[in-house]
């Protein structure tokens, strides 16, 4: 080839690629090899040598056509030609957003958002997420839903630049020493892979991701690793301690005051509060340490290490969230109790009941999360079978007497009494109740808080809702002997009493009160049942799978009961929807105790609890494990979480 031919190529390569400012050009070619000399003005030589330049030209041109955007129009022509939409739906959606791709939008947000069917059974929607699935399928990558709970911010920030990141819209998601992992949603622009991975010393792996959810995470991630950055700043410029830590270690100068009002401070408490109810955790855990402090949430049940900061600035997100509940700002030493009512991004009022404890390491709260929409249930949705029902409608039906809910903390006690009270809240019913803490405002009830700074405890307060002409009556707790008699007085008295004890089962809250000191006389006429509940975790019904059951963990399950074990159980699977957990949501399962006459008779001074639980299994009380059966065998939940929670049958 002429040299002036490899003069016009290497002019061609130079000038479109992004080399410095070129002062001096030297082109020779020698046996189909070309080497290029230039001379920046720095007074660095680049030296470049092609080996066979025609295919060096043909990789050129390749990587020109392979590195571009997703187009409305080809996207289309694709889908239609795969037989997803018609043409006639794809020429709509064309000609409505052809404007709207000239600015930000995906153009798979756009077809979304037109909310097309498949055209070929079974005529799914064709939603974003399975446009983002198609669209990894046919460009031969992995798809990948965005968790992220499975994300260590702080690590995948510091890889890339916001201000890069943004540019081609691309977030890093997984990190390890020879490896990145990045979503992107164009999986044919290359260019930034190129850039990255000398720089990154580190193999790239991409994966395709749901544009918006990438839109939406790369802001998120960004600002809060910027307002944590500059919230460290601003602590590490000046001098005073504001926290008391009984293990700190002592290095002047380092740690810093920061003002519960600061902005980076403000817009990391708005974060976490929001994240919280995205990802429905029902509990926040604000946990510090020595250095690095602990964010985690509780999902259906389960707690999820969520983010790491600094200790120093956990202790300011402690102080706001502290302004933000009304609670004494200064006193770090003794335990304290709060509120904070809120909106969430749906517009849906939230209530947080604020708890904080003192720690060697400084203050720790945990933020209970309830919205009324999911604290408040109707009967049926609380998980109740059709006997559990029937049985807590003729207990709470009655007039007047004592009706128990039991379980530890978390089993789901004030779902079950605010659902009750709520369906018995009826115009010409005067329900009031005592609590510590009011765990939900309800506008049907007349709600007293308990103050013992003031002397107002559980005994005064009923005492004081007794003079109030009620009808129902809600303790939230009965813990002494002063309580209990009170609140026995109320139901001889003709008012319906509800409240909670903490026991294990059923059976158990008799002999509790009789170690109170309520005469046995007392509960034989007053108390009208026990409910003793737990919380499963309720299989995904979009992923569940048919699965079978081994004889002997069946029968440890519902021994000494003779139940036939089902054909088919089903076991969790693992989809977009459950994070890959197999389980979304939970349900209660029940131990449901009505006292009958033949019961009464049992109570007694020298009470046998092993007859009286014979007796009421004889009249229909069925165990936890055995009301986590029936949830197995109808398909709701699975044998290890009924172990998780109840135990096994033999156990029992």
């Amino acid at each position: 080839m002429s040299l002036m031919s490899s003069l016009f190529y290497i002019l061609f390569v130079f000038f479109t690629t992004s080399v410095p400012t070129r002062e001096l050009l030297t082109v020779i070619e020698s046996s189909g090899t070309l080497t290029i000399g230039c001379w920046i003005t720095c007074g660095t030589l680049w030296k470049v040598e092609i080996k066979h330049w025609k295919d060096a030209l043909e990789e050129t041109t390749r990587q020109s056509q392979f590195d571009r955007k997703l187009e409305l129009k080809g996207l289309l022509e694709d889908l239609a030609a795969e037989g997803l939409i018609s043409r006639q739906d794809a020429q709509k959606v064309y000609r409505s957003g052809h404007s709207k791709e000239r600015g930000d939008a995906h153009p798979l947000t756009i077809i979304a958002d037109r909310r097309l069917n498949r055209v070929s059974p079974p005529h799914e929607l064709l939603t974003l997420e399975a446009l983002t699935v198609w669209l990894a399928r046919k460009a031969n990558l992995p798809y990948l839903r965005i968790d992220p709970l499975k994300i260590d911010v702080t690590s995948v920030t510091s890889l890339v630049s916001y201000a890069y990141a943004a540019r081609f819209k691309i977030l890093p998601v997984d990190v390890t020493e020879d490896r990145v992992l990045i979503a992107t949603a164009e999986p044919y622009v290359r260019e930034w892979e190129n850039e990255l991975s000398p720089i990154l010393h580190r193999n790239i792996s991409r994966v395709i991701s749901n544009p918006v959810d990438i839109n939406r995470y790369l802001l998120e991630f960004y600002a809060l690793t910027e307002s944590v950055k500059r919230a460290v700043g601003k602590a590490a410029s000046n001098r005073i301690d504001g926290t008391i830590n009984l293990e700190q270690l002592v290095e002047l100068g380092r740690a810093g005051k920061l003002d519960a009002n600061d902005r980076y401070v403000v817009n990391i408490v708005d974060w976490l509060l929001q994240y919280a109810f995205d990802q429905r955790a029902s509990d926040i855990h604000l946990e510090p340490h020595r250095e690095n402090s602990d964010v985690r949430f509780r999902i259906d049940g389960v707690l999820h290490p969520v983010y790491q900061l600094p200790t120093v600035i956990m202790s300011a997100v402690i102080s706001r969230i502290k302004v933000l509940g009304r609670m004494d700002l200064a006193e770090k030493r003794r335990p304290q109790d709060g509120r904070i009512k809120t909106r969430a991004q749906t517009g849906s009022e939230v209530e947080l009941r604020l708890s904080t404890m003192p720690t060697v390491f400084g203050e720790k709260l945990v933020m209970r999360i309830f919205d009324p929409e999911i604290v408040v249930k109707s009967f049926e949705e609380l998980g109740l079978s059709s006997n559990e029902l029937s049985r807590w409608k003729q207990m709470v039906s009655q007039p007047y007497g004592i009706i128990l809910v039991t379980g530890p903390t978390g089993s789901g006690k004030t779902t079950t009494l605010y659902s009750t009270l709520k369906q018995l809240a009826r115009p010409e019913v005067n329900v009031c109740t005592v609590e510590d803490p009011i765990e939900m405002i309800e506008p049907r009830f007349n709600q007293m808080q308990v103050q013992p700074a003031i002397g107002l405890d559980f005994a005064g307060g009923l005492r004081n809702l007794l003079r109030q002409d009620p009808d129902i009556i809600m303790v939230g707790e009965i813990r002494d002997i002063e309580t209990a008699d009170m609140a026995v007085q109320a139901a001889l008295t003709g008012h319906l009493v509800f409240s909670t004890l903490h026991t294990n089962d059923a059976i158990s809250a008799i002999v509790r009160l009789m170690d109170i000191g309520v005469p046995h006389y007392l509960i034989r006429a007053t108390l009208l049942g026990v409910v003793a509940q737990r919380l499963v975790r309720t299989l995904c019904p979009n992923c569940k799978q048919p699965g079978e059951i081994d004889d002997d963990l069946w029968q440890s399950l519902v021994s000494p009961w003779k139940i036939a074990k089902p054909k088919t159980i089903f076991l969790p699977g693992g989809c977009l929807e459950c994070r890959e957990t197999g389980y979304l949501g939970r349900m209660g399962i029940y131990e449901m105790l009505r006292t009958t006459p033949a019961l009464r008779r049992l109570i007694r001074a020298d009470t046998d609890v092993m007859k009286l639980r014979e007796q009421a299994m004889k009249e229909g009380m069925h165990p936890l494990h055995i009301s986590g059966a029936q949830k197995t065998c109808a398909g709701l939940t699975t044998i290890e979480e009924v172990f998780r929670v109840a135990g096994t049958g033999e156990d029992f």
